[in-house]
């Protein structure tokens, strides 16, 4: 879509209770944080860029990003960070068409994540896009008009969505499938993510080939 402009949002307001709590984008890879891997393949990718975390933004002020906390309360989980992302962007970005969402624990993502979802809006004429890789979908990395950000907050606040399967079921989507990438130690796939104590044992591994 020549005409769009994208802002990103990094999803970093859930609870991490698989890695024991804290949060997981502040974690060790080879030798920086998570999120700092994040915000380098993201950064090139928008116009714009917000972290969506819950409670004190001071632990965050390394990255010198703006931080904004979930606008839907009680740990609504990924939806609730898009729409924050949203309504971000209406007020900071306001030319910008679209607003990305970034995992915060899959270090590994595509540098072309964007212009790809950009493409299949356009080749669809889809509503929004969502990655997928390996036969599994990804739906935390997505690409979200701003036009629907009062349809979501309908959606979320009125009937109680959270899933986001479900709400993107009523709009026309485009799923990017991103072909595993090789390495030294095999397949790696591009939206591994580290949820658990191994799996960043792994991602360590994974960033080394």
């Amino acid at each position: 879509m020549t005409n769009a402009r994208v802002a990103g949002v990094l999803l970093a307001g859930g609870q991490s209770r698989r890695m024991g709590g804290g949060d997981k984008c502040l974690r060790p890879l080879a030798g920086k944080p998570i999120l700092a891997h994040i915000v380098e393949r993201a950064r090139p990718q928008v116009e714009a860029l917000v972290l969506n975390a819950n409670g004190d933004p001071a632990r965050f002020a390394d990255f010198g990003l703006p931080v904004v906390g979930d606008v839907i309360e009680g740990h609504a989980g990924p939806l609730a960070g898009v729409l924050t992302g949203l309504d971000w962007a209406t007020q900071h970005a306001p030319a910008c068409t679209h607003v990305v969402s970034f995992a915060c624990d899959a270090p590994f993502f595509p540098t072309d994540l964007v212009a790809r979802f950009l493409a299949a809006l356009e080749a669809e004429g889809a509503d929004l896009a969502c990655a997928a890789s390996a036969g599994r979908a990804h739906p935390v990395f997505g690409l979200w008009p701003v036009r629907l950000k009062d349809d979501l907050r309908q959606a979320m606040v009125e009937e109680g969505i959270r899933k986001v399967d479900v709400w993107t079921a009523r709009y026309k989507l485009a799923t990017v499938d991103f072909p595993l990438s090789a390495g030294t130690q095999g397949p790696r796939d591009p939206f591994f993510n580290a949820n658990r104590p191994e799996d960043l044992a792994e991602a360590e591994r994974l960033a080394q080939t």
